[in-house]
């Protein structure tokens, strides 16, 4: 009977003991907040939002507006001590390459103004990739385990693999595999040859006199002069006069003919090959002239035009006569005086992007094939074009040649176009390729500039 009676108590003691702590607590807040009010009645006068936020601690006020006070001045030494870094890829590279709106249309001021930002490639990977997988995933029975799908995708794998060996598409197969050795690259630059690192075409015009104010005589001169030991390389040592009807694209176009045969004792004189009577659909009717053997036979000499290319690619004097040879150096002199150190001036963009890791210089010509092998010979620049990094546009125009480097080098690379003609600004501009334009020396030497501040 007692303990009913002591139920109701027990509330009244913690009720008590609740009130006792709130008033000792409350003493204690009361004399924190009189000890603090001194502090933040004098902060008040230099900080007016202490007392609107908080008027229990006014050390974190002030500490933030100590950093505010740090990052303005911050940004204004920064913006003193660089007023113009960030208009310098704007203003003083607009004019090289006006046809960088045409890339980016709905926005050409702001997106127009550094190559660095690829749009164009940004979202292939991602639409490519994971598609194939799922596919493959899907082809087989979700229920089975992952090691049979495995081995279903290498199956696959296997099968298309020996479908593409024995096909016409081998010589391009080749040229893919030197790509996927090139898995680290991530700008491609396309070059036009005429005009744009070589002056040529405009020798042989006598516009390049007009134009500058040189003395006709000598610059037709040289460009004549030049072009019949072009004609004779290519005819006496890259076999010109066979295949000149059977022009190629690139080098490995006709590799799947080629049955690897030892060429150290062959007689290409006495072999029967003739490339006169081949039709310019060449491509299309494979055999026409003879069938397999003509083929071969033609693979044969793409191939030793490869090695001879190779071979002579940094001394292309070893190809010529001592009385050549000199003829060549006087000629190469007189040009680069006559174009005012043109070549120089272009040469020093190529070296540059090739000592870059992740670039590499394609050249694509409108001129033939094999007389380009021969032009780039004599100017010196067999080194800095691969023969595989070489394409003629010559049957199947630059748009079309633009399509097989993509397909070589993949989306996800960015593509720089450089050039002087329509032609390849219209290919460019297809493509969605940003177009360099290149009319003076002072687009070289901006060009040279815009790489060294890596703007491309």
């Amino acid at each position: 009977m007692e303990e009913p009676q002591d139920l109701p108590e027990q509330p009244v003691k913690k009720a008590k003991m609740q009130e006792s702590r709130e008033q000792s607590l409350s003493h204690v807040s009361n004399a924190e907040v009189s000890d603090q009010k001194p502090e933040s009645s004098s902060l008040g006068s230099n900080l007016p939002m202490s007392s609107e936020t908080s008027t229990t601690n006014a050390s974190p006020v002030s500490t933030s507006s100590a950093v505010v006070n740090i990052s303005t001045s911050a940004v204004a030494s920064i913006s003193q001590e660089y007023p113009t870094y960030t208009i310098l890829g704007q203003s003083q590279y607009q004019t090289c390459y006006p046809s960088f709106g045409v890339v980016t249309p709905a926005d050409s001021n702001t997106e127009g103004t550094a190559l660095a930002t690829a749009t164009y490639p940004a979202e292939k990977p991602n639409a490519m990739v994971p598609t194939r997988t799922v596919q493959r995933h899907a082809s087989g029975d979700a229920s089975t385990s992952p090691s049979l799908s495995k081995a279903t995708a290498s199956k696959e794998l296997d099968e298309q693999a020996r479908k593409n060996i024995p096909g016409k598409n081998r010589g391009k197969r080749k040229a893919d595999t030197s790509s996927s050795q090139d898995s680290e690259l991530e700008r491609v630059f396309l070059w036009d040859l005429d005009e744009t690192i070589i002056i040529f075409h405009s020798l042989l015009t006598g516009s390049y006199a007009q134009k500058y104010g040189k003395d006709p005589t000598l610059v037709i001169g040289s460009g004549l002069s030049m072009e019949e030991m072009i004609f004779e390389v290519a005819d006496t040592h890259l076999f010109f006069n066979d295949l000149e009807e059977c022009d190629q694209v690139h080098i490995e176009d006709v590799a799947s003919d080629d049955n690897g045969q030892d060429l150290s004792n062959y007689s290409f004189s006495t072999d029967g090959f003739s490339g006169s009577g081949s039709n310019t659909n060449h491509s299309s009717s494979l055999g026409v002239q003879g069938g397999v053997d003509w083929m071969r036979k033609l693979a044969f000499r793409y191939r030793r035009v490869r090695e001879i290319y190779d071979k002579y690619k940094s001394n292309v004097g070893g190809l010529l006569s001592p009385q050549k040879r000199e003829a060549l150096q006087r000629l190469r002199t007189d040009i680069e005086v006559l174009t005012d150190s043109w070549l120089e001036t272009a040469l020093k963009s190529l070296l540059l992007i090739q000592s870059r890791k992740n670039c590499v210089n394609i050249l694509i010509t409108t001129t033939q094939l094999v007389p380009a092998l021969a032009k780039v010979l004599l100017y010196g620049l067999g080194e800095v074009f691969p023969i595989e990094n070489i394409y003629s546009a010559t049957k199947i125009g630059k748009e079309s040649c633009f399509e097989r480097i993509v397909s070589r080098f993949g989306k996800k690379v960015t593509y720089v176009v450089i050039g002087d003609g329509r032609d390849e600004e219209v290919a460019a501009k297809q493509h969605n390729m940003p177009f360099w334009r290149i009319t003076n020396h002072a687009d070289l030497v901006s060009l040279h500039q815009a790489l060294e501040l890596d703007f491309l």
